[in-house]
């Protein structure tokens, strides 16, 4: 507590003059980077701050000074952070000294803003995974590479003219013939490399092959993207003239399956939104078959706003596999959500210093208001949270905890404690559940995640006098929970991407909506190596079994205490 103590003491000074702003400042430099995890989360959200409130009252220089005296004693990634994304002096201070362990470094470094990251290079101090890290990001040392070395230029021998020349008197300076002797050799230089250049393409293009070799290359030609028009049932209408005869007439709705969680480009057409970098199949001649991706905007029509279809461009996926693409799209989102993070913390660390009056006593109104917003805060935070968990399980960069579990004995418990609120509705879970255990082979508290965010959005979706009927059964090696979808998710085309939102927040899917919810089980089902998916007006949850228990384990027990 010698450590809370002091920078509650540190807080409760108010700095009001130049002399004790930077001494303020210097104190919680200190304090703050030596913070440990057990310090009270209030007090630290106060400090961040307070100390960039007395930063705004430092010149930039100064502070940049102030940080590199303190950085060899900042030991707290979250202060590295807010450091780094100041003035490019303080910033590099601050990313020059602070000392951090390995696994800190290798969290903090992809969170950093894209100039901070290039000042850890003039370390040499780093840990070895930080460095490759570091490496992966593209990160490497600033600099222009040494020029190479170029022969002297040659003096071309004097030409016939030379002798006139001499007779004319210069127009200039004695240093110009020179200059103009050796412009005129660098002339010469380049025309020779050209020629030479031209000599070898031809030379090779002679030996490239036969003629029905040549004539047949612009047709083997790769095709990396090109321009059409879908109508209103997704068949390609018009496209680029070079690849007209061999796309019109495709049906794209029907080439990608229709509506399922895995197609955002048929969900998205059904639904008229726009489409971003959707993956697709294109079937046909060999120059235009396989993967694209493609960019469409819908069209409708100025008198009666009737749907006319898209307008599109395709073009092949890079080089980089998908995994790449999903991995860089979900570091994309991690560093959005810690941008978005920093002033919603800060938003909430202020609202409980008000409403807790740590600074003097406030007015009730206020206190009230204060918890209000944090509230709110709190509820940003958890669904910032869950867009990281869903960023990072569909790019396989996280998966669920290992362990062993009931899954029975879960779903019994969370459906007796949603039955309290679906009373009031006169609405229930008809649970059919198994007497003997269901093991799976993934932690408790994940089963516990997947279960609940499963139920309470059926829950929360349930209107007036409705009845769910729930099933649970183990066939063969997989566990099947079957449950009945409540009328307003059963009515939309694609539940993975409805908008549906409890009318009341007695049961909550969540900020994002029932949509949002059941894509992040999915995609939890999925790490676990199950499935979720839509059955007419059901909904399946798969999932591996870790055993099957044919017999009860006291019966298998019993021979052994009557041997004994």
């Amino acid at each position: 507590m010698l450590f809370d103590d002091r920078l509650a003491t540190v807080l409760r000074h108010r700095a009001s003059g130049g002399l004790a702003t930077r001494t303020q400042y210097r104190q919680l430099l200190d304090l703050l980077g030596q913070t440990e995890s057990g310090a009270d989360d209030r007090l630290v959200a106060a400090a961040f701050l307070r100390l960039h409130a007395l930063a705004k009252a430092i010149p930039d220089r100064e502070r940049a000074r102030i940080v590199s005296d303190a950085a060899s004693r900042i030991r707290m990634p979250d202060l590295v952070a807010q450091l780094a994304e100041e003035e490019s002096d303080v910033a590099a201070s601050a990313l020059a000294g602070a000392r951090l362990s390995d696994d800190e470094w290798k969290q903090l470094i992809p969170e950093l803003p894209v100039r901070a990251r290039g000042f850890l290079r003039f370390r040499r101090d780093l840990p070895h995974g930080a460095v490759e890290l570091l490496d992966r990001l593209g990160v490497s040392d600033r600099g222009l590479p040494q020029p190479e070395r170029c022969e002297p230029v040659e003096t071309p021998a004097p030409r016939p003219q030379a002798k006139i020349e001499k007779e004319i008197p210069p127009a200039g300076p004695a240093t110009r013939s020179r200059e103009g002797t050796s412009i005129g050799a660098l002339v010469e230089r380049i025309e020779a490399y050209t020629k030479a250049r031209e000599g070898a393409q031809s030379g090779g293009n002679s030996q490239s092959g036969s003629l029905a070799e040549k004539k047949a290359a612009p047709y083997r030609r790769a095709i990396a993207s090109f321009c059409a028009g879908l109508d209103s049932r997704g068949r390609l209408e018009i496209a680029d003239a070079a690849v007209a005869p061999m796309v019109v007439g495709l049906d794209l709705i029907a080439a990608n399956d229709g509506i399922t969680p895995r197609d955002p480009f048929a969900t998205a057409f059904h639904n008229r939104q726009p489409v971003r970098g959707a993956q697709i199949d294109l079937p046909g001649a060999t120059a235009v078959a396989g993967s694209w991706l493609i960019d469409a905007t819908p069209r409708f029509d100025n008198g009666d706003g009737r749907f006319l279809g898209y307008a599109a461009r395709l073009r092949r996926p890079s080089a980089e596999s998908a995994a790449d693409r999903a991995e860089s799209a979900a570091d994309r989102i991690r560093q959005l959500l810690h941008e978005l993070r920093t002033p919603v913390n800060a938003i909430q660390g202020f609202a409980e210093v008000i409403q807790q009056q740590l600074f003097g006593a406030t007015p009730h109104e206020y206190r009230a208001l204060a918890a209000t917003i944090a509230g709110d805060a709190a509820r940003m935070l958890a669904g910032f949270d869950e867009l990281d968990r869903l960023a990072k399980l569909e790019s396989a960069a996280q998966g669920v905890e290992s362990g062993e579990c009931d899954f029975s004995s879960i779903v019994r418990q969370q459906v007796s404690q949603l039955q309290n609120v679906l009373s009031a509705r006169v609405a229930q879970f008809a649970a059919q559940l198994p007497d003997k255990p269901t093991l799976l082979p993934v932690s408790e508290s994940e089963a516990q995640m997947l279960a609940w965010r499963m139920l309470a959005t059926l829950a929360s979706a349930t209107g007036a006098g409705e009845t769910l009927v729930l099933q649970l059964e183990a066939n063969g090696d997989l566990l099947e929970m079957r449950c009945d979808l409540p009328g307003t998710l059963a009515a939309s085309k694609n539940i993975f991407s409805t908008e549906t939102r409890p009318a009341s927040g007695a049961v909550s899917a969540g900020i994002f909506g029932a949509g949002f919810a059941l894509r992040l089980a999915l995609a939890e089902a999925r790490a676990a190596g199950g499935e979720l998916v839509r059955e007419a007006d059901r909904l399946l949850l798969t999932l591996p079994l870790l055993t099957a228990i044919e017999a009860d384990p006291s019966q298998l027990r019993e021979p052994d205490r009557a041997n004994g």
